[in-house]
């Protein structure tokens, strides 16, 4: 059988387990959900994935992965200005970020699915340890252009900014109607603030 062929069939069971795991949830989605979704047979799904902890983990994998491409790709470019960085750490302008509702319903899933799965753990530390270097990075550039506190150490603020995504995926989420720009617009706020003492 064609590569092409086989890749397309592996991404229809992913598609069709992705949009179960929406609606449903990792443990509330059964295997002949996900067979009736990809409208393919049990033998046909199987020969690509043994269980159905494999397409989670499959699934997992590819949403971490979405996760880590949005930092990647800002390794090699002039850093952004403070605004266009806290866009990259929102991830307000791109998947899967910003995408939809459902596509932050999935990332928190695989948070909690992390809790369960060793294996899973360890991937989304990894995942995230990568994206917090590329933010620490951004940091440091600030701080030598003296746009951010230069006496707060760089991982501080990069762990600060990392929550700071943690918590709009949660009201992403969990609301469904969290507003990017409002939402950029108080931490843009917050971070032009000046204590007073």
């Amino acid at each position: 059988m064609p590569k092409e062929h086989l890749e397309a069939r592996r991404r229809q069971i992913l598609d069709a387990a992705r949009r179960c795991f929406i609606g449903n949830g990792f443990h509330a989605t059964s295997m002949q959900d996900i067979l009736a979704e990809a409208e393919l047979s049990a033998g046909a799904v199987y020969r690509y994935f043994k269980s159905k902890d494999d397409i989670i983990a499959a699934t997992a994998a590819e949403a971490l992965a979405e996760v880590a491409a949005v930092f990647e790709a800002q390794g090699e470019e002039r850093p952004p200005d403070l605004d266009n960085m806290v866009d990259l750490v929102l991830g307000v302008e791109r998947p899967p970020l910003s995408g939809s509702t459902e596509s932050a319903q999935l990332l928190i899933q695989v948070w909690s699915e992390a809790l369960r799965s060793p294996a899973l753990s360890a991937k989304l530390k990894e995942v995230m340890e990568e994206a917090r270097g590329v933010v620490r990075g951004l940091v440091v550039r600030h701080q030598r252009r003296g746009l951010l506190p230069a006496d707060v150490p760089a991982e501080h603020v990069a762990d600060v900014l990392m929550a700071v995504v943690d918590g709009f995926m949660v009201l992403r989420a969990v609301y469904g109607h969290a507003d990017s720009a409002a939402f950029r617009d108080g931490l843009r706020a917050l971070m032009s603030a000046h204590a007073t003492k």
